[in-house]
């Protein structure tokens, strides 16, 4: 008897990767699951219904309950007739987790509209359209669990901005979700992960040029390893479940064997005027005030904008693996006492 048996799920993205470990998951727990891949190149281009009939034929071998879809995400009535093959399958949709998504990475100075704006219709708007009628059917049904997927380059990862711009846009568009669907008995939730070993990871300049070094795609390198995609479809299920309902509008972070819980945005300093702001006031309070201590970007070299330099990193680690404590056997846990250690007493 599975966690999920009874319940309609839909994953869009579902023939490789992410989605794949997702759907293979859900259907072992015993939900029927419409497995929605167009089959496209990393890019986006072309169409090919062999990934997810493919990942069916693995559902199904394994006594599961499991269909392809080859439509695409970025059409609003080929959402909807995702939507509609689950209800029409399954009997409902209680699930629904959009993993689909390309890349058409190019700095910022250089990135056409073309690019921008086929990155934007899969993974932004495609998010939307298929919670646009997944989110009517949980409505009506009292019940549902939306899953949607975010990226540490929602953060801003240079020569992604039409890649971060949709992935933090997911983020605002989940906690949306959450705050509208909670009365309903329907939750929204973002996954956040680190480097997953994908097809998207083996695009990049660095897993082209490790490919053309070890004749091994990193993706094909990382099978059971931490970077492994598999690893990620366990926390994602379990927020598809019925006892995960008290987790609503949260950003779940993954990298490897490790999940974090990511803050939401709010203001954390203020500055307050008897009246309008004059420049000259602000030259002299903010580097003492609200901007106090806030760092330049690194200079340019081979460090990555964001990344911490190695000595300040191992100092922090040093430090963080001291608070580490062991709450199951093989398993840690630390809380940024500076966000929640007034909550938590610490």
């Amino acid at each position: 008897m599975g966690r999920l048996d009874g319940r309609g799920a839909l994953v869009t993205g579902g023939g490789g990767g992410i989605g794949r470990g997702i759907s293979l998951l859900l259907a072992r727990e015993g939900a029927g699951v419409v497995v929605a891949d167009l089959g496209t190149t990393v890019s986006g281009e072309g169409a090919d219904i062999s990934p997810a009939q493919k990942v069916v034929n693995e559902v199904r071998a394994a006594g599961g309950r499991a269909v392809a879809n080859n439509g695409n995400v970025a059409d609003f009535a080929q959402a909807q007739a995702m939507v509609d093959q689950a209800v029409k399958e399954f009997g409902r949709i209680d699930i629904l987790v959009n993993t689909a998504g390309i890349l058409r990475d190019r700095m910022i100075f250089n990135m056409s509209e073309a690019e921008w704006d086929a990155v934007i219709a899969v993974h932004l708007k495609g998010t939307f359209n298929t919670s646009r009628w997944a989110s009517a059917r949980m409505r009506e049904q009292r019940y549902g669990r939306i899953v949607n997927f975010s990226s540490v380059s929602s953060w801003g990862n240079p020569g992604q901005p039409n890649y971060s711009a949709a992935k933090h846009g997911i983020l605002g568009l989940t906690l949306t979700c959450a705050n509208s669907l909670h009365r309903y008995n329907a939750t929204a939730n973002a996954i956040v992960p680190g480097t997953v070993a994908t097809r998207m990871v083996d695009a990049t300049p660095r897993g082209r040029a490790q490919a053309q070094e070890t004749g091994k795609t990193i993706s094909e390198a990382s099978v059971g390893t931490e970077l492994d995609p598999v690893n990620v479809a366990p926390i994602v299920v379990y927020l598809c479940t019925e006892e995960a309902g008290y987790i609503n509008g949260q950003f779940i972070g993954i990298q490897g064997y490790t999940l974090s819980l990511y803050s939401q945005t709010e203001a954390v300093r203020f500055l307050r005027s008897d009246g309008p702001w004059k420049t000259e006031v602000l030259f002299a309070l903010m580097p003492r005030t609200v901007a106090e201590g806030l760092t330049p970007p690194p200079p340019l070299g081979p460090f990555k904008a964001g990344q911490e330099r190695p000595k300040r990193r191992a100092e922090r680690l040093q430090a963080e693996a001291a608070a580490w404590t062991e709450v199951a056997p093989g398993v840690q846990y630390w809380v940024a006492s500076d966000y929640y250690g007034a909550k938590q007493g610490a």
